[in-house]
């Protein structure tokens, strides 16, 4: 398998990207970030691009591919609307639709959240955002898979770890003893991306439960 990566220098981004580098049949990853994402790999290839409006430049390098792991994503917190659905709804699609125009086959795996509103009209202005963005994407793919992952532990090698999780990451073994369907681990989740890809379940919005299920034919 062939795989475009972007966010790999955040916490969910890096996760995947290093579950993809240790599985045998992907033979190809091209990482396209803004920074460098502080991996190297023979199997990995890394375009540094800091405007993902403006993607032409790079358009040559985007081909060829039989999957996207899209882990790239922006908080809301003091954010203006405008600028959250920019940086979300408009980037994600930007990239997307070309891509989709490139390699007509691709497996998208999007990352948006738990409790993503799909129907757009709820009242959490990020969950209506990323509902708009996953609908966009199912329409634009026939193999599109939106995962909505919770609470998230890194797996072994991880450098970019959130503070939070830092902070927390002692008590989220007993966390997971009481809210399991809250959490997941990011082996997990990149196991469920190339699980999608090599299978493409009828099933396109992948919760948690999902995730668990899928990763278990992923490695």
């Amino acid at each position: 398998m062939k795989i475009i990566v972007t966010g790999a220098s955040g916490m969910v981004g890096e996760g995947v990207l290093l579950e993809c580098l240790r599985t045998e049949d992907v033979t190809e990853i091209l990482v396209v970030g803004r920074q460098h994402c502080g991996i190297t790999h023979p199997k990995l290839r890394e375009i540094l691009h800091a405007d993902f409006f403006n993607l032409a430049l790079i358009e040559e390098s985007l081909s060829g591919f039989d999957a996207c792991f899209f882990c790239l994503g922006v908080s809301s917190v003091l954010l203006s609307a405008e600028n959250y659905k920019r940086m979300t709804y408009d980037l994600t699609l930007e990239m997307a639709q070309r891509l989709a125009r490139l390699n007509p086959n691709l497996s998208f795996c999007y990352v948006t959240g738990m409790n993503t509103d799909s129907t757009e009209k709820g009242s959490v202005r990020w969950a209506r955002v990323k509902g708009a963005t996953e609908n966009e994407l199912l329409h634009l793919f026939k193999y599109a898979y939106m995962f909505r992952p919770g609470a998230m532990t890194p797996v072994s090698g991880q450098k970019n770890i959130k503070f939070m999780y830092k902070l927390f990451f002692p008590f989220f073994p007993l966390f997971r003893l009481f809210v399991p369907n809250m959490f997941c681990t990011l082996e997990e989740v990149g196991r469920a991306m190339l699980a999608c890809v090599r299978t493409h379940p009828a099933n396109r919005i992948i919760e948690i439960t999902d995730i668990k299920k899928l990763s278990r034919i992923g490695g």
